[in-house]
């Protein structure tokens, strides 16, 4: 868990560095977990899915493709700045690379490439609840750090958006008990996804990314980014 929770930020990070909207990040995401729920860490490294995963969900969420130079420019910043602790040497992979994962990963998605994300449901249950303001910023933001975990794995969009609103009111001290009850929605699914996110938050208060992070990578098969002899 503790890389994937890793290379969702390199992703979450590359996307605000190429300014994506948050939709075409999130949807790269969910690429990069489909993929490794299907194979091991070990068949491609995260650091060559992560950038492929924001290649393809550019052009999926019709964000506009993004230039190979571009891409590839914007990978070795981000690594260099703001992942040397993780990353010791520099981004290994040019743009043939990704374009033969981007192969790969359509092939283990089966071209299933539509994601529906729990920021539209989010933005209309909020209207009907009638707060809009300080809970709306703060459920956004926790939908954002739910694709950290498998949630988006497990449970439909709406469902996420509940959880995440619960969790904003909460924290806010709003009252939305009847609300909730009206939904006719079984909260015992709601309460699952708000502790994979509440175990995600714990996590992040024992873990030292920037101290045990660069051992987990080390276990990793090396990239081997040498053309094949002829």
């Amino acid at each position: 868990m503790c890389v994937c929770v890793c290379v969702c930020a390199v992703i979450q990070q590359l996307g605000e560095t190429l300014k994506l909207r948050q939709q075409v990040i999130a949807t790269a995401t969910t690429f990069l977990k489909r993929f490794y729920a299907r194979n091991s860490l070990r068949c491609i490294d995260p650091l060559l899915l992560a950038p492929t995963s924001v290649f393809l969900s550019s052009k999926v969420e019709e964000f506009g493709v993004i230039s190979n130079s571009r891409l590839i420019s914007t990978c070795q910043s981000v690594v260099k700045n703001k992942f040397s602790y993780a990353y010791t040497t520099e981004f290994p992979y040019r743009t043939n690379h990704i374009l033969e994962c981007e192969f790969y990963l359509l092939e283990s998605l089966d071209c299933c490439l539509i994601v529906y994300q729990p920021y539209r449901p989010l933005v209309q249950y909020m209207q009907d609840l009638g707060g809009e303001g300080e809970v709306l910023q703060l459920a956004w933001r926790i939908v954002n750090d739910s694709l950290r975990t498998d949630v988006c794995l497990l449970f439909p969009p709406y469902e996420i958006a509940l959880a995440c609103i619960h969790m904003a009111c909460v924290v806010h001290q709003k009252d939305c008990k009847q609300w909730f009850a009206e939904l006719n929605t079984d909260l015992d699914r709601i309460m699952e996804i708000t502790r994979y996110i509440l175990n995600l938050y714990e996590l992040w208060k024992t873990y030292d990314e920037r101290k045990e992070i660069q051992a987990l990578l080390q276990k990793m098969p090396k990239p081997n980014t040498q053309p094949v002899p002829r």
